[in-house]
C-alpha cells in the first residue's frame, strides 16, 4: 500500500501547464468586440458621415474576428493538451482515484489498526500523514483541469454563435459601405480626369516606375490648389493601410531573386484598405502585373503606391481624408472550420492576400518601413 501510495505521488508530482494567454479571457474579450461592432453596424446608417462609420464597423469586425479567432484557437489547443495529459496519465490517475474512495469508504478506527500491532499502526498512521496532503493535492489538481476542459469546451459552444454572425454582419457592413461610396457625391475634386490621357500612358508605360513618373500629364490644366496636411512631417506616424504581416522588405529579394523597391504585406481575405494619410487619387484601376493599383498623392512630389487590390473606391482626381476607405482585398470569406483550422500557424495560415506599399518622392523610391508608426503584426 506504502509503495502505490508513493508511486502515485511521484507520478502525478508534476505541476498543470496553463494555457498562456488565457484562452477564456481572450474569447470573452472578443465575443465583446464583435457585439460592440454589431451594434455599430446598426448605427452606422444614422452617423453623419455614413462612410467613415462603415469604415469603422468593418475594422472592428475585423479585428474582432482575428481576436475570436486567438481566443477559441488557444481554448481548443488548451483542451486538447489536457485531454493527451489525461490519456498519459490514465492509468495513474486510475490509482489515484481508486485510493482515495478506498480511503472515503473506510472508516476512521479501522484505518487506524494494524494486523503488526500497535508498531505498525504507528508507522501506518506516519505514512498517511506524509501520503495524504500530497494525494489531496493532486486531487484538487485534477478536479481543476476537469472543470476547465468543461469550461474550455462550453466557451467554444458559446462562442461559436457569437463568431458565425460576425463572419455575416462583416460582410453586410462591407456590402453598405461599398454602396455607400457609390452614393457618394460631396468629396472635393482636384482635378478631372482625362480618360484618353489615362489610356495612352497605360499604353506606353512599361514599369510602374514609367507610369508614376507620368502620372502628372493626367491632370488637364484646370487643376485646383486643395491645402492638405504636410505629408513630409508624417514620416513615422502613419498607420497602415491593412492589418497584415510583412512577407518582403524593401529592396529584399524574392524565392525568384526578384527585388521591389516596396513591402510586401500579407493580409486576410476581403481586408479593408484605407489611406493612411489625406490625399488626392491619381489613379485607380489595372496596371501592369500589379492587379488592382491605386495610387495617392499625399503631397506634391509624393507618390504611394497600393497594389494587389480586388476591389478599389472613388474616382481619380477625388481628395480623400486619411482614414478613409480605399478599396478590398480579394478573396474569399472563409466559414467557421476554415477561420478556426488549428493547422497552420495563427497568423500567416489565413493572410493568403497579398498588398504591395510603395513610396516614391520624385524619381525616387523610398522604403516605407519608416514612415508608419504601428509595424505590421
Amino acid at each position: 500500500m506504502r509503495r502505490l501510495l508513493l508511486t502515485i505521488v511521484l507520478l502525478l508530482s508534476a505541476p498543470a501547464t496553463w494555457a498562456e494567454p488565457d484562452a477564456a479571457f481572450l474569447a470573452k474579450r472578443a465575443a465583446l468586440q464583435l457585439n460592440a461592432a454589431s451594434l455599430a453596424l446598426r448605427q452606422a446608417d444614422k452617423a453623419s458621415d455614413r462612410i467613415a462609420a462603415l469604415t469603422r464597423t468593418v475594422q472592428a469586425y475585423e479585428s474582432g474576428l482575428v481576436a475570436m479567432r486567438k481566443g477559441m484557437r488557444h481554448a481548443a489547443i488548451r483542451e486538447q493538451s489536457l485531454q493527451l495529459e489525461f490519456d498519459a496519465k490514465r492509468d495513474d490517475i486510475a490509482q489515484l482515484l481508486g485510493v482515495l474512495m478506498s480511503m472515503e469508504s473506510t472508516s476512521p478506527p479501522l484505518l487506524m489498526l494494524h494486523p503488526a500491532g500497535p508498531i505498525g499502526t504507528a508507522r501506518s498512521g506516519m505514512i498517511l500523514s506524509e501520503v495524504t496532503p500530497a494525494l489531496q493535492a493532486q486531487a484538487e489538481e485534477l478536479r481543476g483541469q476537469l472543470e476547465e476542459v468543461a469550461l474550455l469546451h462550453s466557451l467554444q459552444q458559446s462562442s461559436a454563435e457569437v463568431l458565425a454572425n460576425g463572419l455575416k454582419e462583416v460582410q453586410t457592413a462591407r456590402t453598405r459601405l461599398s454602396q455607400a461610396i457609390s452614393d457618394r457625391t460631396d468629396l472635393p475634386r482636384k482635378f478631372t480626369e482625362d480618360p484618353v490621357k489615362t489610356a495612352i500612358l497605360l499604353d506606353s508605360s512599361e514599369t510602374l516606375q514609367g507610369f508614376a513618373s507620368g502620372l502628372s500629364h493626367l491632370a488637364d490644366d484646370g487643376e485646383r490648389e486643395i491645402d492638405l496636411p504636410v505629408f513630409a512631417d508624417a514620416k513615422g506616424t502613419l498607420p497602415l493601410p491593412v492589418n497584415g504581416t510583412i512577407l518582403r522588405r524593401f529592396d529584399e529579394a524574392d524565392a525568384a531573386g526578384i527585388r521591389r523597391p516596396g513591402l510586401l504585406i500579407a493580409t486576410r481575405p476581403l481586408s479593408i484598405v484605407t489611406t493612411p494619410w489625406a490625399a488626392t487619387i491619381r489613379y485607380r484601376g489595372p496596371l501592369l502585373d500589379y492587379g488592382n493599383v491605386m495610387i495617392l498623392e499625399p503631397s506634391d512630389g509624393y507618390l504611394l503606391v497600393l497594389a494587389g487590390l480586388n476591389r478599389v473606391y472613388g474616382e481619380i482626381g477625388e481628395v480623400l481624408q486619411a482614414g478613409a476607405p480605399v478599396g478590398l482585398m480579394g478573396g474569399n470569406a472563409p466559414n467557421n472550420s476554415d477561420f478556426l483550422s488549428l493547422s497552420g500557424d495563427s497568423a500567416g495560415s489565413t493572410r493568403t492576400e497579398t498588398l504591395y506599399i510603395e513610396l516614391r518622392y520624385g524619381k525616387e523610391t523610398l522604403d516605407p518601413e519608416p514612415w508608419f508608426a504601428s509595424k505590421p503584426d
